[in-house]
């Protein structure tokens, strides 16, 4: 495989967007993954932002994508729409964008607790090996506006009937950066 660059996307990047707008689409579609389609511009905006990890190859062909949204004030961030073209998996790449998405979603956000809703093992396994647990919905933000960006999955059925309690996917949650850095602290003077 070739080298592969994973970096914070910026106004550079709007190229790729139509790209990983199909992509998420085509991996939600074949997959059934539940992952949530966001339209052209709500991606963009997110590049525009400073809110989104892309992966890209030496010669320039997008490879992979995530973006941040945060919801209740900012006490919650949500890594979304992680996605990597197929000609890419298999070899971490996916994991990699992912790490540098928590990365940053410390920077920008060191008191939110980040978590996550996917049907995919593969993901819960990234999300598991970067400190995420399983955890009920309950746990979760209840922003209204991160409920409706359920919507466009094919499970929202599930979740209207169960009044947010169920659906096919996994709510993982992980601590914050700044709470995480207190935990590390009390280890360390306990040692």
């Amino acid at each position: 495989m070739t080298e592969i660059n994973i970096y914070v996307a910026g106004a550079g990047d709007l190229d790729y967007v139509g790209t990983i707008q199909k992509a998420i689409k085509d991996a939600s579609a074949i997959k059934g993954t539940g992952i949530a389609v966001r339209s052209q511009e709500y991606l963009a905006d997110k590049i525009l932002e400073g809110k989104s990890v892309i992966a890209v190859d030496a010669n320039g062909r997008w490879a992979g994508f995530c973006y941040i949204e945060s919801w209740g004030h900012d006490r919650f961030v949500a890594n979304s729409g992680l996605v990597v073209d197929p000609e890419f998996r298999g070899a971490g790449l996916a994991g990699e964008i992912k790490r540098r998405a928590l990365e940053l979603s410390s920077e920008l956000f060191p008191n939110a607790k980040l978590f996550g809703l996917t049907t995919s093992l593969a993901v819960m396994k990234i999300n598991s090996s970067l400190g995420y647990y399983p955890v009920t919905f309950s746990e979760l933000t209840d922003d209204e506006e991160f409920w409706k960006g359920c919507e466009s999955c094919p499970y929202y059925d599930i979740l209207v009937r169960t009044r947010k309690a169920h659906c096919l996917c996994t709510g993982m949650l992980r601590e914050s950066a700044a709470e995480l850095g207190t935990s590390r602290d009390r280890d360390k003077d306990a040692a």
